[in-house]
């Protein structure tokens, strides 16, 4: 019997690291930013989902967004400041800055699919918080922008075309 405890303490202590060191390799093997302070990541059907302070929005690859493009049914809007350029389709041009006063030219339904994109996704990632902070529920920003789109060898329109 007193062979027992010591087999049974060394067994939970090895169990307790391993637990411990998988918690750890996880939190560092993450490679996976969140854009917006105290938020968290899940990867959905589509994209990778992105828990801000008011709500989530998903961030797309790029060939995740060619595939939605193909059958678009959202409102795609550049956010970019200044416009270099845009992606195929684009609805609107609506400066990430500007969200908020230029409310009205999004759709008024708040279930409504928009998706995001600027340059590098810095910009349109701010607009996707500030979407989600003003009641939008289906909202996405191409993750990495249109240089990630250019980079992946997909279309980018030019200015003045």
């Amino acid at each position: 019997m007193r062979t027992v405890r010591p087999r049974l303490a060394a067994l939970m202590s090895l169990l307790t690291f391993l637990t411990l060191l998988s918690a750890c390799t996880s939190a560092a093997g993450s490679n996976a930013e969140p854009t917006t302070t105290n938020a968290s990541t899940r990867t959905s059907e589509t994209g990778t989902r992105i828990q801000a302070d008011y709500g989530a929005y998903t961030n797309l690859k790029p060939a995740e967004l060619k595939q939605m493009l193909d059958r678009k049914d959202f409102f795609l809007v550049d956010t970019h400041v200044p416009p270099e350029g845009r992606l195929p389709k684009t609805d609107a041009r609506i400066p990430f800055d500007k969200i908020e006063q230029r409310i009205n030219e999004f759709p008024a339904d708040k279930n409504a699919k928009i998706v995001l994109a600027c340059r590098s996704g810095r910009m349109s990632s701010e607009a996707s918080q500030t979407l989600v902070k003003l009641g939008y529920k289906n909202v996405y920003n191409l993750e990495g922008g249109m240089i990630a789109w250019k980079k992946a060898g997909y279309e980018i329109i030019p200015e003045g075309k």
